[in-house]
């Protein structure tokens, strides 16, 4: 019994053994160590590896390449010293109700930012009026991260550019506004700006398309696919030799409430921004061109009515003594070209007169009763609030002056808040005295009436101010992001 005994526990201990050095083994060739198999915790020994030295290519071998990327960045260190980042600052005016129904009148705050380039050494930077429009306060920022204080010199409204002045008295380092006239599709640019507060941030991209049009009066701008996003707003567009060859002004987004870059931007060719600047600088203000017309679009009725089937606008009235009398302009004549520019609309040749330098002398070609004329029109300068280069059909004057007799004032959505997703008009004022009080609050925003849309301002007078005289009128509007349908008494149920 003894022997049996021993001999079991002899093969057991050979058992053990066995198992523990097949272990071992198992365990050596793995890498793990006996601590790591018996504790369960990972022994602090160094990993074994060994890294590239050497790259797959070298530089002679992508010569071309490594060029090119030395100049890209010899571009990028000439032109960000001039680009500056823009902090604004300002206080808005809001009417409320309380629960009595008193008005009270709240103010707050507003912020935004924006971009602009240096471009004189005095410290004149350009950007977007939209960047600047209300503002009290304006802060640069240098590329170097120092900041100062800056004044509003002037500003276009209609061409979105504003001119500030940095308040330091140092010299600045300024770019060159190129010549837009010689930019080509496909040629290659870069956009500089303040992406969402980023700070200077360049994109590389190409000129995707020239005389691009987002609204009546911001015509023929640069498309590009260089990457501009909000914050871009006001930054340069510049080419190869560092040259301004436009102002980023606006992209196309079909997000409306987060909009960010979709390979669609738009920006203000450099020769329209270097005359709103010569402008500004030396006269205080923008000067636009007159010729005092009044147009009409050709609509059905008006063609008939002229026994005209081509395109153009219909000219209605002549100011008297005004550049287009003196030319030979009459009424009932059809302007076909400006400047050798085929007109499609009333408000593109008012955008394009409003554009001309004054004192050049344009070529007109009209028709007239069956026969094309050629006439030469020397622009002057309007010196009136508002251009006599009006559309009739879309004034509207008659409907303003009932809207102010009803109680409220309506605008249209600028270029920027509608490429942004709003449409119809904005109220941007209603008397408490008026009819318009009862139904009606500021900051509405009217979409439709009488079940149809609302594009502007003209649309509306067309619209509800025709029919608000006599009768009531149902009203579509937006309120607090809500959509509402209301009636409207009409003026005859003051």
């Amino acid at each position: 019994m003894k022997y049996v005994t021993r001999r079991a526990i002899g093969l057991l201990l050979c058992g053990i053994c066995a198992f523990v050095l097949v272990s071992m083994i198992r365990l050596w060739s793995s890498g793990r160590s006996p601590w790591e198999f018996f504790t369960g915790r990972k022994a602090n020994r160094p990993e074994i590896y060994t890294l590239a030295d050497k790259a797959p290519l070298e530089l002679g071998d992508v010569e071309i390449l490594s060029r090119l990327n030395d100049e890209y960045a010899k571009l990028t260190q000439a032109v960000v010293p001039a680009v500056v980042s823009i902090d604004t600052a300002g206080i808005k005016e809001e009417e409320l109700t309380d629960l009595w129904g008193r008005s009270l009148t709240r103010r707050r705050m507003t912020q935004g930012q924006g971009s602009g380039v240096v471009v004189s050494q005095e410290g004149h930077v350009i950007t977007n009026a939209h960047v600047i429009s209300g503002q009290t306060q304006i802060q640069v920022t240098m590329s170097d991260g120092k900041s100062y204080a800056a004044q509003l010199i002037g500003q276009d409204e209609m061409l979105d550019i504003a001119v500030i002045k940095i308040k330091a008295n140092v010299p600045f380092q300024p770019l060159k506004l190129g010549d837009s006239s010689q930019v080509k599709v496909g040629q290659i640019v870069f956009a500089v700006g303040n992406p969402f507060g980023l700070g200077e941030t360049v994109t590389q991209g190409i000129i995707s398309a020239k005389e691009r049009s987002i609204t009546d009066q911001q015509r023929d701008l640069f498309q590009t696919d260089a990457a501009i996003n909000p914050g871009n707003s006001g930054g340069p567009l510049v080419n190869l030799q560092g040259e301004v060859i436009g102002i980023n002004v606006a992209i196309f987004s079909p997000d409306k409430e987060n909009p960010g870059f979709q390979g669609v931007g738009f920006s203000i060719p450099s020769n329209d921004v270097r005359e709103a600047l010569r402008q500004i600088l030396e006269k205080g203000r923008p000067v636009h061109g007159y010729l005092g017309v009044q147009l009409w679009p050709l609509e059905a009725r008006v063609r008939r009515a002229l026994s005209y089937d081509g395109n153009g606008c219909a000219v209605m009235d002549v100011v008297e003594n005004s550049p287009a009398q003196q030319a030979g302009i009459q009424p009932r004549d059809v302007v076909i070209s400006y400047n050798g520019q085929a007109i499609q609309s009333p408000d593109q040749l008012i955008s394009m007169v409003q554009r001309t330098r004054i004192g050049d002398t344009a070529k007109v070609r009209l028709w007239r009763g069956g026969k094309e004329i050629d006439l030469s029109v020397a622009v002057t300068e309007n010196t009136s609030m508002e251009s006599s280069e009006q559309n009739v059909a879309q004034n509207g004057k008659g409907g303003s002056i009932l809207l102010s007799e009803y109680g409220m004032q309506v605008r249209s959505f600028s270029g920027i808040e509608r490429m942004r997703g709003f449409r119809g008009v904005l109220v941007t004022e209603v008397s408490s005295q008026g009819t318009a009080s009862t139904v009606f609050r500021e900051n509405d925003i009217i979409v439709a009436v009488n079940q149809t849309e609302i594009q502007n301002a003209d649309d509306f007078y067309s619209g509800f101010a025709k029919t608000i005289a006599k009768s009531p009128t149902q009203v579509t509007l937006i309120r607090d992001s809500e959509v509402f349908t209301i009636r409207a008494p009409s003026l005859r149920g003051k």
